[in-house]
């Protein structure tokens, strides 16, 4: 864990972007087409730790980028060349653009200053999207990883942004995974080695120091 200096300089709001990643209703919803996933995201409390984080960086001047992952009702552009995809395309629930299943899910709070991405391919939020010169625009010099999953787009976005030259930072409390055990794995054998690792509370310790004007 790093200390609270090093974590306080690297969360300046004026440089930082605070990520989520398909905190969707049809991903982590009460009618999710991903039950154990969307589960295991609020029994955890990941779930309610990113609504907390999402809140107080409203408060504290810090960008706030949802990152949605959808496809168009007739499929256009999505991707097929994994297993994962075509078995996405046979869920009860389906992701598409406009639905109630691609709206943030609750109880993270969408603020009109917030800036939503949506993507129709891939697996990353980053890769392809228009997150990445978003970030450059704003400013960023570190980001912030929320959500889900453990299992495949939040090493996927860590992974992307330390490629393109951010900081990561990932709270190990404020992200989900299936099985429960193996979050906490990944996070230490794999994400520990190029993001620095902490916890809700830390990150919510720096924002609320009494500092810095919002971003303009």
């Amino acid at each position: 864990m790093p200390s609270y200096e090093q974590l306080v300089a690297q969360l300046d709001p004026a440089s930082t972007v605070l990520l989520t990643v398909e905190c969707q209703q049809g991903v982590v919803g009460p009618d999710s087409a991903l039950p154990e996933l969307a589960a295991q995201a609020r029994s955890s409390g990941a779930l309610e730790n990113i609504g907390r984080l999402v809140d107080v960086a409203h408060g504290a001047g810090v960008q706030v980028m949802h990152a949605v992952a959808e496809r168009r009702p007739d499929g256009r552009g999505a991707s097929r060349n994994a297993r994962l995809f075509r078995a996405a395309e046979r869920l009860p629930v389906q992701q598409h653009s406009g639905s109630k299943a691609v709206r943030v899910a609750d109880p993270i709070e969408v603020a009109d200053e917030d800036i939503v991405v949506r993507r129709l391919h891939g697996l990353s939020p980053l890769s392809g999207t228009d997150v990445d010169p978003l970030l450059r625009n704003l400013g960023c010099r570190t980001l912030v990883v929320t959500g889900v999953s453990a299992n495949v787009a939040i090493p996927n976005a860590v992974f992307d942004a330390v490629n393109l030259g951010y900081t990561a930072v990932v709270p190990a409390d404020a992200i989900a995974g299936v099985p429960p055990e193996y979050t906490p794995a990944m996070i230490r054998n794999t994400l520990a080695l190029v993001a620095t690792v902490t916890t809700t509370d830390d990150v919510l310790a720096c924002w609320k120091a009494p500092r810095r004007a919002a971003r303009t």
